[in-house]
């Protein structure tokens, strides 16, 4: 498993997990995703052209993600490799630091507490502005329910995106492919929208990012049903039953899993009307809504991400138990 054995790359997951536990996303130096960020819009501007044919922009998105995902692994990569030259366990801290830059239980906290604060003291402008920091829709007429539908919705996707995707590929292959799959999630997030402006240019990224969640996103959804039979108050049989009803509904092939998950757990329904740029879009409806969503089930999908968390955390300290 490249310079790294497997009980070595175990340990260093964990020990990123519990990093990204305590400190969440650095704010220095500057975070990896944000560097990629920068990498991907300055190709894309270099790259795009308004001449461009739809068959010309298939083939620029896709050498934008190759070497887009080259780059960001390769640095990585040597990276690790330096450190590791200068002394053994600095190799160690710098692979473990990088791999908890690609996760982020801790930030989804954070950023669902920041709209769930103000909901609870009833400052709905609050809760609106900072709603618009984490997802797509128009947010300024959104009422309670559907503030809250916006967050629990957020955060379940992103169980798959920000914690369980990245810790897979970090298991496989370290630091390096754990920085393959962000550098993935984020072209994604970046240009991979099925609009007038990305549908040729983005089509490469969102594929493959589609790709590299499948796998994940099914075992995030077992980890939830897991998760429901552990927390009291939640239905581990309604989360299963609601993935099975409801997941292939959803327009991408991995996110509704978690989301079914979480709603069928809590006995909401997710999904229904959103409205991008003033234009309404009607989303799959996912799960039962056998009771009004409220502001506490942001507090719910949250435990319901660190618990699938906690149950990594201890399936990895059982293999160190019996590769130790």
């Amino acid at each position: 498993m490249w310079i790294y054995s497997w009980q070595e790359i175990v340990s260093m997951t964990a020990a990123a997990i519990v990093l990204d536990w305590l400190i969440g996303d650095p704010r220095w130096p500057t975070h990896p995703v944000i560097l990629i960020g920068r990498w991907i819009r300055w190709m894309e501007g270099l790259l795009r052209s308004k001449s461009d044919s739809p068959t010309s922009e298939k083939f620029k998105g896709v050498l934008l993600t190759t070497t887009t995902l080259i780059i960001s692994t390769g640095s990585v990569f040597v990276l690790v490799l330096a450190a590791r030259s200068v002394h053994e366990w600095l190799g160690y801290a710098v692979c473990t630091w990088l791999i908890s830059t690609t996760i982020a239980i801790k930030g989804l906290k954070d950023a669902a507490y920041l709209v769930y604060n103000p909901l609870r003291k009833g400052e709905l402008a609050d809760a609106r502005k900072y709603t618009g920091y984490i997802v797509g829709r128009d947010t300024e007429a959104l009422d309670e329910e559907e503030l809250t539908r916006a967050v629990v919705e957020t955060v379940a996707e992103n169980i798959v995106d920000a914690v369980i995707s990245p810790l897979f590929y970090a298991l496989i292959g370290g630091a390096p492919l754990a920085m393959l799959y962000r550098a993935s999630n984020t072209l994604d997030s970046m240009v991979g929208y099925r609009n007038d402006r990305y549908r040729h240019f983005g089509w490469a990224s969102a594929r493959w990012d589609d790709a590299m969640n499948w796998i994940p996103a099914r075992l995030t959804g077992l980890l939830l049903i897991l998760v429901a039979l552990l927390q009291p108050g939640l239905s581990a049989k309604r989360a299963a039953a609601a993935i099975r009803r409801f997941a292939h509904l959803h327009p991408s092939p991995n996110s509704g899993i978690p989301e079914s998950a979480v709603a069928g757990a809590l006995g909401i329904e997710l999904g229904g009307l959103n409205v991008y740029g003033g234009v309404a879009s009607e989303r799959a409806r996912l799960g039962w809504p056998l009771r009004p969503r409220t502001q506490q089930d942001i507090v719910y999908a949250v435990r319901m991400l660190y618990g699938v968390s906690f149950v990594v955390m201890g399936g990895l300290l059982c293999i160190l138990l019996v590769l130790f």
